[in-house]
């Protein structure tokens, strides 16, 4: 039985700290595969992302190409409306129900799980993993007792992922092309040449242009 990780997000656009944390996760929980899942529209944003889903599609595609362990799955944008988490564990669980699935989440998702859609269901669907990201403060991990068996020590030993402080946004990405700032180093080379090319984000730049030649 595969352990199949499931990260969904906007990557409008993917960067080094998306790709770490799949790392990071894949490798503590023993995952076979991480699969990226982009949103198509997230509850909790009023705006949808900036790129359009062909767009992030073909980046997620780009950043994974030939990276074994990681897969692209475009079923959140294929649906189309609003991306709730139990809508796409229970399509994933019907196209795989040889797996086991595991929700790659950040520990700020879990201060707020209990307001998304059916959490019980998505803890039957899938086991959470939460992200802490270096030395900010636990997540209250009574949350996941209301839905996972165990202790608390039991639940953040089994759940916890642990995760250096890496200071990366997609939205400080976007903000720096529309700036004309360099994006180097904070998102793989082809990303940043996709970006150009296509010129998305509002990137004005020339001297950036030319660094991406």
């Amino acid at each position: 039985m595969p352990n199949i990780g499931v990260y969904g997000g906007s990557f409008d656009p993917i960067h080094f700290g998306h790709l770490l944390l799949a790392e990071f996760c894949r490798e503590q929980a023993q995952l076979d595969e991480v699969w990226f899942v982009p949103v198509k529209h997230a509850p909790h944003k009023i705006e949808g992302p900036i790129a359009s889903d062909k767009h992030r599609l073909e980046m997620l595609q780009i950043a994974t190409w030939g990276q074994s362990g990681y897969r692209v799955n475009a079923l959140e944008i294929e649906r189309g409306g609003i991306s709730y988490t139990v809508d796409t564990l229970e399509q994933l669980t019907r196209s795989a129900p040889e797996s086991t699935f595991f929700l790659l989440m950040g520990a700020d998702s879990l201060n707020d799980f209990s307001t998304w859609r059916e959490p019980t269901k998505i803890c039957e669907l899938a086991i959470p993993l939460v992200v802490v990201r270096g030395e900010e403060a636990e997540p209250d991990w009574k949350i996941l007792q209301n839905y996972v068996a165990g202790d608390l020590r039991t639940i953040q030993k089994r759940h916890r992922i642990e995760f250096p402080a890496i200071d990366l946004s997609s939205s400080e990405i976007r903000h720096r092309l529309s700036q004309g700032k360099s994006i180097r180093f904070q998102t793989p080379r082809s990303i940043e040449q996709y970006i150009y090319a296509n010129k998305l984000y509002e990137f004005q730049s020339e001297s950036a242009s030319r660094e991406s030649s």
